[in-house]
């Protein structure tokens, strides 16, 4: 599986983050209000943030969501944990503006990205703070379900509980963001 692509929507663009999209990117991040509910909620800050787009690009699968009418870089998001014989791959570390919240923005960057992946994969996971009550109401409207899975990170120095959403290839290919109805 190729996990920096690029891949084309109706108004966006993904495609592989690069060094130089530091200042576009942490422009976007710096806004502490994206984070409020989020596990990380400091990751509005310089030093944080710069640690999680180091990673980023040091792992590799991670992209640049770019607003295609102005050509300006949004957000960001990853395909991280690829597992060949488990036919999985992640999908995470997903945040865009909010100027781009609601209009399904969401929905049409994770449904690039589900269409990519569940090209080569069976399943698709999605690992979600357990308190993140804007997360988890994204992954409902896009045909996410709970598999049961749960598992504690360290998040701003205290243990965060998540939980994990899938998306096979069976829901996507039945599910909103085939049809186009997603939010």
């Amino acid at each position: 599986m190729d996990r920096q692509p690029v891949l084309e929507g109706e108004r966006l663009l993904l495609r592989p983050l690069e060094p130089s999209d530091w200042d576009g990117l942490f422009a976007v991040a710096s806004d502490p209000q994206i984070w409020a509910l989020h596990p990380s909620h400091d990751r509005w800050q310089e030093p944080v943030f710069r640690e999680f787009f180091d990673d980023a690009l040091a792992k590799g699968g991670a992209l640049a969501i770019v607003d295609r009418a102005s050509g300006a870089i949004i957000g960001s998001s990853r395909f991280q944990e690829y597992d060949p014989q488990a036919q999985s791959v992640e999908i995470g570390w997903s945040f865009i503006a909010r100027s781009h919240w609601g209009g399904g923005y969401n929905a049409e960057f994770k449904g690039l990205m589900l269409a990519h992946a569940l090209a080569s994969v069976e399943r698709v996971l999605f690992r979600v703070g357990a308190d993140n009550v804007i997360s988890r109401r994204a992954m409902a409207n896009i045909g996410g379900r709970l598999t049961g899975e749960t598992f504690v990170a360290m998040r701003c120095g205290k243990p965060v509980d998540h939980v994990v959403f899938e998306i096979t290839r069976e829901d996507f290919a039945n599910g909103p963001l085939a049809a186009g109805r997603a939010e």
